[in-house]
């Protein structure tokens, strides 16, 4: 499917759009309460959009890279559940434990086809929050709350598919229930507001614990028996468009990770650097890459030299353009 803006903007009347640039939630260190926004738990997946027509449904994620094979069980159940057709937005989520957890969904992630087997080892959920198209009409208008009650009664919500529930108002008390429990965090979302495009001041992160996506522009080799590489080397894109040196990681890979990652690494390897800025390690077992891949890690802060302090690898990410990543920070 090709790139490109919104097939029907909102508003417009006719069938439901082939695709819809989903909304984006901004980074904010406030915290509060208020009657006129909602708080909904934080998923650590995949965000999804989920296209169910008569014709078949069709699953993409933020970047328009179709993911309806990945996950079958998916997009059977939107077809299965849905009443007419139907555009819903959501997150795709694999639990372990009580957590959503990327890393355990790093397993179905690339697969066109995964096999039985791996559908019941790593089962996956589609937290469903929004809807653009229902009940004939395009919905994106419409303020959040009644988005919400349109969701509630189109689709029937059997496993894999659940509603994403909210509070309302008490988003302080929330919040730090999150975080004791051990949550990513909160978005923070305006009732009235209408499905916006992009990023959006209308939907807000609240984040309990550190972690973004990261450019890999380099990696390390291994030491004594670890397989494919030792650390990743990890940037992000500032303002001037030069990328910014923010530390290695070198935890949270399996013998699997290690192996394909590793393999993937040397086939991007180039003579120089891609960062433009940052103190680099010195050059004794260090590789330079094409930055074309982009890595998701939990850290615990950033540090006073602008470093990842205790990161942890978690994934890679397909849905999010190198380009695009920036450092997070809170407004």
């Amino acid at each position: 499917m090709p790139a490109g803006p919104d097939t029907d903007p909102p508003g417009v009347s006719g069938g439901p759009p082939s695709w819809a640039e989903p909304e984006l939630a901004t980074l904010t260190s406030a915290r509060f309460s208020d009657p006129a926004w909602i708080f909904e738990r934080k998923l650590d997946g995949e965000r999804c959009l989920g296209f169910a027509r008569s014709a078949g449904v069709e699953l993409l994620t933020r970047s328009r890279n179709e993911i309806t094979t990945t996950f079958p069980e998916v997009a059977s159940a939107l077809a299965a559940q849905r009443d007419g057709d139907l555009v819903v937005d959501g997150e795709i989520v694999a639990f372990d434990g009580d957590q959503t957890r990327f890393e355990r969904l790093q397993h179905r992630l690339g697969l066109a086809h995964p096999p039985d087997a791996l559908l019941r080892e790593v089962p996956v959920y589609y937290y469903v929050f929004d809807v653009l198209y229902a009940e004939g009409r395009d919905v994106r208008p419409l303020p959040l709350l009644e988005r919400k009650e349109v969701l509630a009664r189109c689709l029937r919500f059997r496993d894999p598919l659940r509603f994403t529930e909210h509070r309302t108002g008490d988003g302080e008390a929330f919040y730090a229930q999150a975080c004791r429990a051990g949550w990513e965090g909160l978005i923070a979302k305006r009732a009235d507001a209408p499905y916006h495009a992009g990023r959006s001041r209308d939907w807000l992160k609240f984040k309990c614990l550190g972690g973004q996506e990261f450019v890999i522009g380099g990696y390390t080799d291994p030491r004594r028996s670890r397989a494919g590489f030792g650390a990743l080397l990890l940037g992000y894109y500032d303002a001037d468009g030069e990328l910014v040196y923010a530390g290695k990681v070198g935890t949270g890979f399996d013998t699997r990770t290690l192996r394909g990652l590793g393999a993937r690494l040397a086939g991007l390897e180039r003579d120089s650097p891609a960062f433009g800025k940052g103190r680099l390690p010195g050059p004794v077992g260090v590789h330079w890459v094409r930055p074309e891949l982009v890595a998701q890690v939990g850290f615990a802060e950033w540090t006073d030299a602008g470093q990842l302090r205790q990161p942890r690898f978690q994934g890679l990410r397909d849905d999010k353009d190198p380009a695009e990543v920036a450092r997070e920070v809170p407004s």
